[in-house]
Parts: C-alpha cells; structure tokens; sequence
C-alpha cells in the first residue's frame, strides 16, 4: 500500500465546498472595501463590500475585525485567482425573506430604519431584504414631502410578499388608522357636551379649524371662534396652536367646538349697559342699504337704521358713515332674547321747529318727535 505524499494528505485536511454552501469563516484580515476568511479550505475567502451589504460606501473595517467569525454563503469555489468568492448578504437576504414571510403570515408589526426617501415611498431594510413603503401607505393623511422619515424608524406591516418578483411592500398606515381608532374610541368615552378640552391646531381653513384632540378631530366652526367677528381664521389660528375648547356637540365621531365660554358672554350684563335711553358710543363694524351695524364690544353689534343716522334724508349709510369710524347714539331697542340693539344718532338731536307754508296755513302740522319729548314748538301749539 502506498504511503500518502504530505500534499495529500495537507490536500485531505482541508473540507471539501460547494457554491450555494453556508459555512462559518473566521476574520483574518480587514480591508475599507473587503474582509478575509479562514473557512477552512485550502483557499482563503473573499467577502467584498458589495456582498457584504446593499448600504454604498461602508467601511468594513467598522463591522468586522480579525477574530471575528460569522456565516457566509459560498458564491464561486474558484474567482480564477485561486480564491472563494462569499456573500453574507445573500445569506441574510435568504433568512430575511423567512424572517418577511413570517411577517407577512403572522400580520407582525416589523421595525427599521428608514434607509431612503425615493419619489414614491419609503424604502427600508429587515436583514438585507429592501421593502418598499409607498407614499399613499406612509401615513393616514397625505404628505408630500416624505424627507423628514430620513434615518427615522418607523413601524410597518408587510401587506404583499411576493419573493419570485421580489417584492416586498410594507404598509404603516393601516398601523396609524388602528392606533387612532382606538384613541378615538377611548376619548369618545370619556368626553361629554359641555366639557373643556385641550388641543392642537390640525389644520386652519377659510371655515374653521380642526383640532386635535388626541384620537378625535373636532372642528371649531368660524361662527364659534370668539363672541365677536371673525373675519379670516387664518389671521387667528395657526398649525400646532394649542387651544382650550369647549365641546359644544357631539354627534356620532363628529365633534363641535366653540372658544365661546359663557362666562365671557357680553351679552350677560347687557341689559343694564344698553338699557333703552341709554347713550352708547361704538365703532362702524359693516354697512348695508338699509342701515349700519355698530359693534358696541366684541360680540354685540346694534342696528343703526338708515333712518336713524340723520334728521335729514339719507339714501344710504355710506353718504354719510364709513367702516371703522366711531359713532355715538341713544339705544332706542333693547330685545335680549333675540340679541337685537337698535340706536338712533337722530333722537340725540333736538328736532328743528317746521315752518308754516302759506298755502297750508290751515294745516296742522305735528312734529311727532316733539310731542314724545313734550318740545313742540309754540306755533304748533297756538295752531
């Protein structure tokens, strides 16, 4: 029986690899761009950057050292150098897709790093497999600009596995839509009509504003921003305002807010302030064909007919008036169920005497306004 030459037997030591192997290698030696191993053959293995991972430009010398030892999967027996060619991401992309499928079956809810912002989504990474986020199932409202998910982590389910076409697609929003249901839910529980709340400004439109309420929107209506005018909601409110509300209605998931709180009602102590006779100064808040309306302070408005502004003929408020300009007149109608003040700027002045016409010498002539205020003249009289 022949003896063994040392080659041989040097050749018998070392196991025998095949491509698509996994087999466990030992770090001898660390470049930027690639890592040796000892795997236990008689060549050395060669793990590049590129089969290391899909993240460009990182340094293998950060994630390995000479000692280490990890999994790889063989690529080539022979690159032509006499070398064998690993890849550990292929490995981790192979347990990534039983780590997605697992997901996927299980409706797990999977965490990562948002690893790039491309057009349409988000794209992010579980053990090497890329799963993409479209831009419609990042959250629960439209967002146009996604940059500001860079480098963030964020919580996902797989809602399609199709490893054939490799594709892989993560959904967060039907996450954000369970977590504010439940919210919702729970809030709705606990508020009542009648109750005051603390929220932030969502959104702020030419109507109104929605609030956040942390699980429910409630919309805080124009009409119900301040017991006075509110002319342009945007001039009042801003995105991320906090605000204490009151709820004024709830009817299903709706939710109607108002910042009218009754103790600054000013229609409260009205009665004595703009009791009839009483001489009232305010400020021209609007103007229409038939008269103008006075804002007295925020919240009450009175009535100046046109018929009221001048002893004399007026055709309209604005021959005379104008917005803004402060006006001074008796309050000659009080009603406090309806909300209604009217004031009269003629009935502070003393009514001119009427000369007779000759013609209409045997006409009596009565100034109405007169016989009220007991000054008629001594020629009405005497007639």
């Amino acid at each position: 029986m022949s003896e063994l030459t040392f080659e041989q037997m040097l050749e018998e030591s070392f196991k025998t690899i095949h491509t698509g192997e996994v087999v466990e290698g030992t770090v001898i030696d660390v470049k930027p761009d690639e890592i040796i191993l000892n795997i236990g053959y008689k060549s050395d293995g060669v793990l590049t950057r590129n089969e290391y991972t899909n993240e460009p430009n990182v340094d293998l010398t950060t994630v390995a050292k000479p000692g280490d030892t990890m999994e790889v999967k063989v690529l080539k027996v022979n690159d032509g150098e006499g070398q064998v060619l690993l890849t550990y991401k292929r490995l981790a992309a192979d347990r990534g897709n039983k780590r997605i499928e697992e997901a996927y079956n299980n409706r797990e809810v999977l965490k990562a790093k948002v690893t790039q912002v491309l057009d349409g989504g988000l794209s992010v990474v579980i053990e090497e497999v890329r799963i993409f986020i479209p831009a419609s199932l990042v959250s629960d409202t439209y967002e146009k600009d996604l940059t500001k998910y860079a480098g963030q982590e964020i919580e996902f389910v797989i809602s399609e596995y199709n490893p054939k076409r490799r594709r892989y697609i993560g959904d967060r929003k039907q996450l954000l839509l369970a977590k504010k249901a439940e919210m919702q839910k729970k809030l709705l529980e606990t508020i009542k009509e009648g109750d005051t709340v603390t929220g932030t400004v969502k959104n702020v439109t030419d109507f109104g504003a929605f609030i956040d309420l942390g699980g429910c929107d409630g919309l805080l209506h124009i009409s119900e921003m301040s017991w006075g005018r509110v002319e342009n909601p945007k001039k009042v409110f801003k995105v991320g305002d906090v605000v204490k509300v009151l709820i004024k209605e709830i009817s299903g998931e709706k939710i109607a807010l108002s910042l009218k709180f009754e103790d600054e009602n000013p229609w409260k102590d009205a009665a004595d302030k703009y009791a009839i006779g009483n001489v009232v100064t305010g400020k021209v808040a609007r103007m229409t064909d038939f008269g103008a309306f006075v804002e007295l302070e925020p919240g009450i408005d009175a009535l100046l007919h046109v018929s009221q502004i001048s002893r004399e003929h007026i055709d309209k408020p604005s021959d005379i008036l104008k917005t803004g300009e402060e006006v001074t007149a008796k309050v000659v109608d009080f009603n406090e169920a309806d909300k209604k003040i009217s004031l009269s700027i003629k009935a502070m002045t003393a009514p001119e005497p009427e000369e007779k016409d000759d013609e209409d010498a045997d006409v009596v002539s009565v100034d109405i306004d007169a016989v009220i205020s007991g000054e008629n003249s001594e020629e009405d009289t005497e007639a």
